[in-house]
């Protein structure tokens, strides 16, 4: 009896792993199947190889092949500047490519995010052709209450005595780039507020000039410039008076000035009267 119910038991093993053994079979052979007609079938939307940010990049970071990864995008929806493709675009013999901008992962590699091969990546690459970086000091107070970031926009006003004038206010450049803040110029980076003690704009020589000069005669405020705004800032100056709204004295008529005392005596002579000067007594 005990050697019937091995031998069914041992046959019942035997057909449950036969039809184990031929399910997955017919499982791969499904699928392999599928995955072939998948690949005779045209992509419904057309794509391209574009290269992402394997992991999070920081700013200074460099660039190397394990820091990114080649993905399947959407033809229509890549970046302008983004990599695609061949990997000989993004990696060179001239030297590697540093983060200018921080990236988050599987964010596009975008050429104005990173430096060229073997380039610094410094401030310097963030100068356009003909502009200088000049730094200016702030406080708490004439920095915006610490929310100036690179990249943002501002109005410089300067804050003085002119000609012997009271003190006065003036605007006197407008819409300057900011291209760090301290010794930060990733403008990514926006969560909380950094008080800075100077800012560095980007601006020409002679505005840098005009910089250079306000700062050493009097006090510079800065004044954000929202990022849509488009204005074009007028000519602002308000001193003292007019921002009491007291009207300046009205000035004292000048005086003619003196013209020159003459004194004369009158006499005759024969039949003609003649005028004689004489020294005047009062």
């Amino acid at each position: 009896m005990r050697i019937v119910f091995g031998l069914v038991l041992l046959v019942g093993i035997a057909l449950a792993g036969g039809a184990v053994y031929m399910a997955k079979n017919y499982i791969d052979r499904y699928e392999a199947a599928l995955a072939a007609e998948r690949a005779q079938q045209p992509e419904a939307i057309p794509l391209t190889t574009v290269y992402v940010a394997a992991d999070r990049l920081e700013y200074g970071d460099a660039l190397t092949e394990k820091s990114v990864q080649a993905i399947r995008w959407p033809e229509e929806a890549v970046p302008e500047g983004a990599f695609r493709a061949k990997a000989e675009d993004l990696f060179s013999d001239a030297g590697r490519r540093l983060v200018l901008r921080t990236m988050e992962k599987h964010e596009p590699i975008l050429a104005g995010k990173v430096t060229e091969p073997g380039a610094p990546g410094g401030l310097t690459t963030r100068l356009a052709p003909g502009m200088r970086a000049f730094a200016i000091g702030v406080d708490v107070a004439s920095g915006v209450s610490g929310f100036l970031r690179p990249g943002d926009r501002v109005d410089v006003y300067w804050t003085g005595r002119a000609n012997g004038q009271g003190e006065i206010t003036k605007l006197i450049q407008t819409g300057i780039e900011l291209v760090a803040v301290d010794q930060e110029a990733d403008s990514s980076d926006v969560s909380g507020t950094t008080i800075a003690r100077t800012v560095t704009v980007a601006a020409t020589p002679q505005q840098v000039a005009a910089l250079a000069q306000a700062q050493s005669t009097g006090r510079l405020s800065l004044s954000l410039v929202g990022a849509n705004d488009d204005t074009v800032s007028q000519a602002v100056q308000v001193d003292q008076m007019g921002l009491l709204g007291i009207e300046p004295p009205p000035e004292a008529p000048t005086a003619a000035p003196e013209e020159d005392e003459e004194c004369t005596i009158r006499t005759r002579r024969g039949s003609e009267v003649v005028n004689i000067e004489i020294p005047c007594t009062n």
